[in-house]
């Protein structure tokens, strides 16, 4: 019997709640490993994973079984309870509703993987705001604003 085999690549986005500044820059690299282990232990693929105080990007390897919705919805469970496990903040931490997930072929893996890599960079010359929209109109999604992340201020992240 011939076995299956595929590798499809998808790009989550997900915001903290009122696009508040609340992962800790001294803490993101522990909390971007433990998603990864969130990842892994779902049987998929952590490619690259990295952000902003108010937001994160996730590139994953994912296999046909998965659900995006599963996956970005077990991440953002877990790393919410690992973040206020940990009180690197002094308020209740949360995930915005709803997240973005954009598919990528093989050949778009390196350009999408610094990209990430590159966030703090990216993020001095554009908003969040802006940056998300582009890609709701790059991937031609269809959205209506108001139900769109909370849009709280336009600093550049």
């Amino acid at each position: 019997m011939a076995g299956t085999y595929s590798q499809i690549y998808i790009h989550i986005v997900i915001v903290v709640k009122n696009r508040d500044h609340l992962i800790p820059k001294a803490n993101r690299d522990e909390l971007f490993e433990y998603m990864a282990g969130i990842i892994r232990n779902k049987g998929q693929k952590p490619i690259i994973i990295n952000g902003v105080g108010n937001h994160v990007h996730i590139f994953v390897g994912l296999k046909p079984e998965m659900k995006v919705s599963d996956l970005a919805r077990d991440i953002k469970n877990n790393s919410t309870n690992f973040m206020n496990r940990m009180k690197w903040i002094d308020k209740k931490f949360t995930w915005q509703p709803g997240y973005g997930a954009f598919s990528y072929g093989g050949s778009q893996v390196e350009a999408v993987f610094n990209y990430i890599k590159n966030q703090e960079i990216h993020h001095t010359k554009k908003t969040f705001r802006d940056e998300y929209l582009e890609f709701l109109n790059k991937f031609h999604v269809e959205y209506d604003e108001k139900y769109l992340f909370e849009w709280v201020g336009e600093d550049t992240d």
